[in-house]
């Protein structure tokens, strides 16, 4: 028990912890901007201006551009002069050099998903320009520790990436579009300070810069996950442990009885009992506290490297995990301790016997005529549990902890599974979603559109002001199609009518909105901002924004300007204006993909949770036992046959196992409601929880219950009536 308990909690901080330090890190090393500042150009008078209220020095001109190469992939060029913030970090090859105008930094994974190595040629196509650039160097950006597509959850680094030049290679007269900055102020005061100063068209602060932001959901809900069940999972081993420790005193009462009368000292007695708790439970955390780390985050970042890239993936370390692996042996020794001091004050004579039991005055319901209407089975169980209220107690909290395990896990699979289903089945009933290119032939788009029998989609990157905060969201403008549909929080379908503007129901909430309010809000890349006036709310589960429709959008005075085709169908045919095509059904894989860390969360808990209600049963079967065996004895010699008797323990476990059920299920959903909360601004959840999964929950614990009762019965037809019952003599 020690050694899973503390296996379990180290083992997922671990992981945590790995990825918020190896980040911090990475953060450190590369001198991540604390914000970017967008315009079409910036030229020095405005940097200059920026120096006045900034008193760091670090600053960045950088052009951001997405370029051309061959098999159209989405790749980010970034030209600058120094390369100072936000830096390149090399893995392969040589540290970037600003100031070398034929090479090329490139994204690792991007080179590694096309087969590109140092010393390879790489031609782009820029601004109606072609030129080639020799691959220098391979390696991370901290800008780009998560990276995806319009057309896909998760990353296809074959089709996604990100290179760094000198601004001296780029083709042509070069205007800045982006300046990266650091500052010591609040990002309020910065922001200030700079809408007073220059002209410019957005700015994004460190924290909603999309991979931060993305990777900052992630290990939210990760330290989330780590704060609630490595911390039940400590809980239910002390309270083991604590049973243990006082059914072995309470056990050998008649050894401690003999050592005294010998003339063995108090202090020997406890200091030899005390290895018990001390040596089985030091051996079982140490093991615990450096077998965790080592397994359990290896476990989940195959699936995080998938999504994300960084460096290095290395577990974490906290004090915590010292100080808790001292806490469980301390625990241990103290209760042992507890336990031995009590029996050494008694005389040997008194140790030598078993320990009697207790009086017990009648209970309420004993008082009431239908006591005498209850059977022999029932009125025992309850005289005993009050007999014996603290292994009672520990017997429903340790059930109660284990079944909040499996619930909470089970509810997040049953959620994440509702999430998908909502997406993939309800919302969208398009075959494929067609990518457009930036430089698309409208007779080629028509053309794709009459055959498919498709509809246009704009989906725009914009940001969004209302009751004094700002955010980044999702712009999606579609006409009425069959292809999409829209939902409320009940997953029922309903209309946007026309002229409204719908707001996603949790940005609604993130920015306390209702219908009838009004916001304000641009495209990115775009300096218009518009006002307007919610119309209606929706739900999403997957992104969070406004929805219109075309003529809407161009009431507020913005181009429709489609960047994608859905289609019934896959589309087979190649033309140049289609960038890439994705098939819903590998979009529902790329939600699996990302889903997939938090459903390995799931099977780890439900097998920790398993494993650990077990031992608890097992453990206060065999003190409840220990505690009975006088009275099972008795009630042998008075003619109660096994089967009988077998009946009376579990009817005791029964009762408080579907106790413990019933109290661990509020108590599992609040842990899901608490994990799903933290998954971050981007997706919607509604916990959600079968009750197919609670019954799964219940067969489980109850199986167990009832496994471990039939492990006694051999006990009990085995017992010696004489012995159990002179011993008291």
């Amino acid at each position: 028990m020690a050694f899973l308990g503390i296996f379990a909690y180290c083992g997922i901080y671990a992981e945590y912890y790995g990825l918020e330090q190896t980040s911090s890190q990475f953060y450190m090393d590369t001198n991540l901007a604390d914000g970017w500042i967008y315009n079409n150009d910036f030229d020095e008078a405005a940097i200059n201006k920026i120096n006045e209220f900034s008193t760091q020095s670090d600053r960045q001109a950088v052009v951001q551009s997405v370029v051309d190469m061959e098999g159209k992939p989405d790749i980010t060029l970034h030209f600058t002069k120094d390369g100072s913030v936000s830096k390149f970090y090399s893995t392969e090859g040589e540290d970037f050099n600003p100031s070398d105008k034929s090479g090329v930094w490139l994204d690792k994974r991007f080179a590694d998903a096309r087969d590109l190595h140092i010393g390879d040629k790489i031609k782009f196509e820029f601004d109606n320009q072609t030129f080639k650039k020799e691959i220098k160097g391979l390696g991370y950006s901290p800008e780009y520790i998560y990276e995806t597509s319009s057309s896909s959850l998760t990353p296809d680094f074959s089709q996604i990436g990100f290179a760094y030049l000198s601004s001296g290679a780029y083709p042509g007269d070069i205007e800045y579009n982006t300046v990266l900055v650091k500052y010591n102020h609040s990002d309020r005061y910065f922001k200030d300070k700079l809408d007073d100063s220059i002209d410019y068209l957005s700015f994004t602060k460190q924290s909603d810069q999309l991979s931060v932001a993305k990777f900052g959901d992630e290990m939210a809900q990760h330290k989330m996950i780590g704060d609630v069940f490595p911390i039940v999972f400590v809980l239910v081993t002390f309270l083991t442990l604590l049973t243990t420790m006082t059914r072995i005193i309470s056990n050998q009462r008649t050894q401690i009885g003999i050592l005294k009368a010998v003339g063995f000292k108090d202090k020997s007695i406890i200091l030899h009992y005390i290895s018990y708790g001390f040596l089985p439970v030091l051996a079982g955390a140490i093991l615990g506290l450096l077998a965790g780390p080592m397994i359990i985050p290896q476990m989940f970042y195959p699936s995080m490297m998938a999504r994300y890239s960084m460096p290095a993936w290395n577990p974490g370390f906290d004090m915590s995990f010292i100080y808790i692996t001292v806490l469980m042996v301390a625990s241990s020794v103290f209760v042992t301790y507890i336990s031995c001091i009590r029996i050494s004050k008694e005389n040997p004579a008194n140790t030598m016997r078993p320990k009697a039991p207790g009086n017990s005055s009648k209970m309420l319901i004993e008082k009431m005529k239908m006591w005498n209407h209850l059977n022999f089975n029932i009125r025992w169980n309850i005289r005993n549990a009050r007999r014996n209220k603290f292994r009672a107690l520990m017997t429903i909290v340790g059930v109660m902890g284990c079944v909040a395990l499996l619930i909470a896990a089970f509810g997040m699979n049953d959620s994440m599974n509702e999430l998908k289903s909502w997406e993939y089945e309800d919302i969208s009933h398009y075959g494929a979603k067609l990518s457009l290119s930036q430089d698309a032939n409208p007779m080629e788009l028509y053309y794709i559109l009459n055959e498919t029998g498709g509809s246009f989609i704009m989906q725009q990157s914009m940001e969004l002001k209302a009751n004094g905060m700002e955010d980044t969201a999702t712009l999606l403008v579609t006409n009425n199609t069959d292809l999409i549909s829209y939902t409320d929080s009940n997953r029922n379908p309903i209309d946007i009518d026309e002229g409204d503007v719908s707001i996603s129901k949790k940005l609604a909430e993130r920015f306390n909105l209702s219908i009838g309010d009004k916001i304000k809000w641009h495209i990115v890349g775009n300096d218009k901002w518009v006002s307007s006036k919610i119309g209606q709310i929706h739900a999403e589960p997957v992104s969070q924004g406004l929805i219109m429709s075309p003529d809407t959008l161009e009431d507020q005075g913005l181009n429709f300007t489609p960047t994608s085709i859905l289609t019934p169908d896959e589309f087979g045919e190649h033309f140049d204006s289609i960038k890439s095509e994705t098939s819903i059904d590998k979009m529902e894989k790329s939600w699996n993909q990302m889903t997939s860390s938090v459903m390995m969360m799931v099977y780890v808990v439900t097998v920790v949770a398993v494993i650990m209600a077990f031992l608890v049963l097992y453990n206060l079967g065999i003190l409840s036992f220990t505690e009975m065996e006088r009275e099972i004895a008795t009630l042998k010699v008075l003619g109660f046959k096994t089967n009988v008797l077998r009946k009376l323990l579990l009817t005791q476990n029964l009762f408080f196992t579907a106790i413990g059920f019933i109290l661990g299920i509020p108590l599992g959903f609040y842990f899901m409601t608490l994990m799903m909360n933290a998954a971050g601004d981007s997706l919607y959840y509604i916990p959600s929880l079968t009750w197919g999964n609670i019954l799964l929950a219940a067969f489980i614990t109850f199986s167990i219950s009832v496994g471990v009762n039939l492990l006694f019965s051999d006990k009990i037809g085995d017992l010696h009536m004489v012995e159990a019952l002179k011993d008291i003599e």
